[in-house]
């Protein structure tokens, strides 16, 4: 039995739903910003629970330009996590700031705990990751901040729907990205992202900012950039966001089968913390898991297509070797690097399909 990872072929196999949109856009010629983009940032807006959403091009421009418009600049130090997407730390060093990196705790988010302990007086700001779609503690994180005065950046770019105690991420910090990826839970036909904040004047200057820095079409008040969301991937984004949260129940349903199908294996897999606290939307769903190469290796001899998000963690990577850490220095992350697996459980994948990828783990472990 095929158990895909991939379903973009499956989730828009049918686009005449998309056609009659993208023939009013064709129509219009409103090929720059426009109508289509303003309807789909109200009605994200809603959907998270704030007053403003400046769509970018990417999710990677929704976290750069969060940061910058926070006030975040040159020799900054910026608080987050190791085990996430590069984009997560690429942010950050295109602002100027400097990454400073702390492990992450048993739910694979951003420990609490190690926070205060790694600010200095150089340090402005903090960058949760809601890892997977599954919330860091914004609750405490919040805390923290407030009693620092530190920024708060949330990268809820794969973490659309999940929430804190029934609090949207995306809706604690001062400007907060989202990304709409092709992989990601609201997603569009390529690249596309977002920022959501509350604070007028950061609305403000990424309205402008992401268009040129232009009051109007001959007047800029600022030196600004391109990072507009195009208004097709608007409009899909914007048909997307009607089915988003079935899609994540749907996810939802899926990860806890697995995680009853599994429960007994406990002395080969581990699972992530789950809290009532929050709600997982389980962009992907993750287990730690002994023997974790030979498992990939005869899951996907069964056509069970898994994955491994990440192998390497970001302060092992080439690219942090200016800042000097080395192998033991977040412990806890490195562990789960070596051990993390990535089962199918989309929202194509169908009970049957779980089934099956509980007998072959089973097996696998059982024979």
């Amino acid at each position: 039995m095929l158990v895909n990872y991939g379903y973009l072929h499956q989730q828009f196999g049918e686009v005449d739903e998309y056609i009659e949109d993208l023939r009013h856009l064709v129509s219009t010629g409103e090929f720059t910003l426009g109508p289509f983009v303003e309807k789909f940032e109200k009605k994200f807006a809603e959907y998270i629970g704030v007053k403003h959403v400046i769509s970018t091009n990417t999710g990677t421009d929704a976290l750069i330009l969060a940061l910058k418009s926070s006030g975040i600049k040159y020799g900054d130090e910026i608080i987050t996590v190791p085990n996430t997407f590069y984009a997560t730390v690429g942010a950050i060093v295109a602002v100027g700031a400097q990454p400073v990196f702390v492990d992450c705790d048993k739910r694979m988010q951003i420990d609490p705990d190690l926070i205060v302990q790694a600010i200095t007086p150089k340090t402005k700001g903090i960058v949760p990751v809601h890892w997977m779609g599954c919330p860091a503690d914004m609750d405490r994180i919040m805390k923290i901040a407030n009693q620092h005065n530190l920024v708060v950046v949330e990268d809820a770019c794969p973490a659309v729907g999940a929430t804190v105690n029934g609090k949207r991420c995306g809706s604690f910090g001062k400007a907060n990205g989202f990304s709409f990826h092709p992989l990601k839970p609201l997603n569009v036909w390529g690249d596309g992202g977002s920022i959501t904040t509350d604070d007028d004047d950061v609305a403000e200057f990424l309205t402008r900012y992401r268009n040129h820095g232009m009051t109007d079409r001959d007047h800029i008040e600022m030196w600004g950039i391109n990072s507009r969301i195009q208004p097709i991937q608007a409009i899909v984004a914007t048909k997307v966001l009607d089915t988003v949260d079935h899609s994540n129940d749907i996810r939802i349903r899926n990860a806890q089968l697995l995680d009853q199908g599994l429960s007994d294996l406990e002395e080969y897999i581990n699972f992530p913390e789950r809290s009532s606290k929050y709600k997982d939307v389980y962009q992907l769903y993750v287990i730690q898991a002994k023997k974790r190469d030979q498992l990939v290796e005869y899951l996907q001899s069964q056509e069970i297509e898994c994955r491994v998000h990440y192998p390497c963690p970001l302060h092992l990577q080439k690219a942090a070797k200016e800042m000097g850490h080395k192998g033991g220095d977040f412990p806890e992350c490195e562990k789960q690097a070596d051990e993390i697996i990535t089962l199918p459980a989309h929202q194509y994948i169908v009970p049957e399909q779980i089934e099956y990828i509980i007998e072959h783990t089973r097996k696998f472990y059982l024979p």
